[in-house]
């Protein structure tokens, strides 16, 4: 039987038959089968004329009788014989042309099932299209629960098409990028009738952000067991929120890959606790109104913080930073602790300035740390710190690989234990 059975699918798509022609056989006619008898029984009769005369020649009684029934046996025989060859030649034809008919069956079966599979998958696309655009207009709508509508909306498309994902996070993102001023007070009633719709519809609009960064923080929470993420969770999404504002919000124990926060506003709390970063993760020139909670949090990649605010209590408590970190020019108005954080990957506080208490009491520098031209205007706490990298001396910097205190301004005391370093 020829090889033109479908292969199985690989990643889902069917793979054809091998290129195997069928050969076909030229159809008897009944003028060649009545040719093929013709010749059997000629040779039969040759034979039995052939032997029953020349063979018997000179025998007599007995002998005679019993040298022609020999004759008439073996031409019999011949004849026989032909006739099982041309029968088993039949038999082959027929079992060819049986294992032909499969094999045209299963090629226009496949090529069926091949048009049939991509006339599906592009009503597919063509639906998820559809449902893609529909939703996204529905974000542009004036009215809030349309624009709740088109949340949702996208939310089904991600969680069916994994392939949809990212850009459905991308929608979001750019929706929570949008310009928006949070509500102030609640309008009188003697508030003109403009000004209390205005606060209306930034309450609805509002409450449209907060379901965004909801849906943001459920699909990035892998569960309890990351080894077996829940069917909710969306791996390895990026998040771009350069410039939004952002209100109580909040990532904890989730995973991302790459995320930006630059210039990001973050209203009321921000907390991000135990939340993994897989890449880099950027908040350059954030500003935390509020609390900011980054405990047991891990940064893979490269964590920056440079020139970010934080105006109430920021806490980096037990936090890594494989991949190093830079709080360069940060301003911390509250406490600031980093109790227990780890830095492998080297960290740098350069012209930071600590305005609240700062504790970095068993934190630990693994390979560079720099608080050059930082100011500590509080206590600052550097109990059992532990500092791998050997002291910066003042005429050579082995760049990547120092303990820098240079230039450090201590309102207070310094601490005792960095006698060695300043």
């Amino acid at each position: 039987m020829s090889d033109n059975i479908p292969r199985q699918p690989v990643d889902g798509v069917p793979v054809g038959p091998a290129s195997v022609e069928v050969v076909r056989l030229r159809q008897l006619t009944p003028g060649a089968m009545w040719v093929t008898a013709i010749v059997i029984a000629t040779l039969t009769a040759a034979a039995v004329v052939g032997l029953w005369w020349p063979a018997t020649a000179g025998l007599n009684g007995a002998d005679l009788v019993t040298a022609r029934l020999d004759a008439l046996k073996i031409g019999l025989s011949i004849g026989v014989g032909s006739g099982g060859v041309v029968a088993l030649y039949l038999a082959w034809r027929r079992q060819h042309s049986t294992e032909a008919d499969l094999d045209n069956r299963e090629r226009s079966l496949f090529l069926q099932q091949q048009v049939a599979g991509e006339a599906r998958a592009d009503a597919t696309a063509r639906r998820i299209t559809e449902l893609y655009l529909k939703a996204v207009e529905q974000l542009g709508s004036d009215k809030a629960p349309v624009r709740l509508g088109g949340l949702y909306a996208l939310e089904r498309v991600a969680q069916d098409n994994r392939t949809q994902r990212q850009t459905i996070v991308n929608v979001w993102c750019a929706y929570l990028r949008m310009p928006f001023t949070p509500p102030d007070e609640p309008p009188t009633v003697d508030e003109k009738k403009d000004v209390r719709e205005d606060y209306r519809d930034q309450v609805q609009e509002r409450e449209v952000r907060l379901t965004a960064q909801r849906l943001l923080t459920e699909h990035l929470t892998p569960g309890a067991n990351p080894e077996s993420p829940v069917d909710t969770f969306w791996a390895e999404m990026n998040l771009d929120l350069a410039g939004a504002v952002l209100i109580n919000f909040t990532l904890t124990s989730c995973t991302a890959r790459a995320v930006t926060f630059d210039l990001a506003t973050f209203i009321g709390g921000a907390n991000f606790d135990s939340a993994t970063f897989t890449s880099d993760a950027d908040f350059i020139s954030a500003k935390f109104t509020n609390y900011a909670d980054f405990d047991l949090s891990t940064f893979i990649d490269y964590a920056d913080f440079e020139a970010a605010t934080f105006t109430s209590y920021a806490n980096f408590g037990s936090a890594e930073f494989p991949g190093g970190a830079s709080f360069d020019s940060a301003t911390f108005t509250g406490s600031a602790n980093f109790g227990s954080a780890k830095f492998p990957g080297g960290a740098s506080f350069d012209s930071a300035t600590f305005t609240g208490s700062a504790n970095f009491d068993s934190a630990s520098f693994s390979r560079y740390v720099n608080f050059s031209s930082a100011t500590f205007i509080n206590s600052a706490n550097f109990g059992s710190t532990k500092f791998t990298a050997p002291p910066a001396k003042e005429d050579v910097v082995t760049a990547g690989m120092t303990t820098d205190f240079r230039g450090t301004r201590f309102v207070e005391e310094p601490p005792a234990e960095l006698a060695p370093f300043l």
